[in-house]
């Protein structure tokens, strides 16, 4: 249970070292999008290298080949994915969600957050965690593609920070 023997040890820090050179390696050759998290699928594609990574380093019936053949699958399939959707607007639809207006100028807007599953609570959560202590000084909260929610501040929250709705011009 604690132990079972050096050689499983050994395994692990070798075929543990080379998986991971090899998804550095990966990584790099794909570029920045790979890992990326601005929708959904990003996500998705992240949390699986990570698991594929923890199969080829735990389980002995995977070979070391397999398992870098497998992320690097991943990453491929990822970069078809995204070279389409930037390609096609259709297929960009099919894949990618839309971001949802949650609250606007203070308000809920009660079928998005029923909608979309969020309860007023979490968006209040988010209101919190970027610094606003009246609903009153929201422009917006949007729950972004990749499951994260945005608060843009009313344009009279601070003369002195631009927002997205008060740029100033130079």
């Amino acid at each position: 249970m604690f132990f079972d023997s050096w050689a499983g040890l050994g395994r692990v820090l070798a075929v543990g070292t080379l998986a991971y050179v090899a998804l550095v390696a990966i990584l790099r050759i794909s570029g920045k999008r790979t890992l990326t998290k601005l929708n959904a699928f990003d996500l998705v594609v992240t949390v699986a290298l990570g698991s594929t990574l923890a199969t080829v380093l735990l389980s002995k019936s995977i070979a070391l080949a397999e398992g870098v053949l497998a992320m690097a699958l991943l990453v491929l399939l990822q970069f078809v994915i995204t070279w389409l959707s930037v390609r096609s607007p259709g297929f960009q639809n099919l894949v990618k969600s839309e971001p949802t207006l949650l609250m606007h100028q203070g308000r809920f807007l009660e079928g998005a957050i029923r909608s979309q599953r969020i309860t007023r609570d979490e968006v209040m959560a988010a209101l919190r965690s970027n610094g606003v202590t009246d609903v009153a000084d929201v422009a917006a909260v949007i729950l972004e593609t990749d499951g994260t929610m945005a608060v843009i501040k009313g344009a009279d929250h601070d003369a002195r920070e631009p927002t997205l709705l008060t740029v100033r011009k130079p």
